[in-house]
């Protein structure tokens, strides 16, 4: 049987959110937020998956969060 929704406690309420995080060297000394991600969560449980925007190829990050 091929369940779907979250890996961790297998429930259906997911949301996404943007963030944007600082990376290494000057980046980081400057806080200059240049690296981009899609944050996708369980409402549940609170598991969280990052995934870097400029690869996600305009896919639907929440079909693939919930299988």
């Amino acid at each position: 049987m091929n369940e779907k929704g979250c890996m961790k406690c297998g429930s259906n309420d997911a949301a996404k959110k943007d963030v944007a995080m600082t990376g290494t060297g000057l980046s980081k000394m400057f806080d200059v937020q240049n690296n981009q991600f899609t944050v996708v969560y369980c409402k549940n449980c609170g598991y969280s998956e990052f995934y870097n925007r400029q690869s996600s190829a305009g896919s639907n990050l929440l079909d693939l969060f919930l299988g």
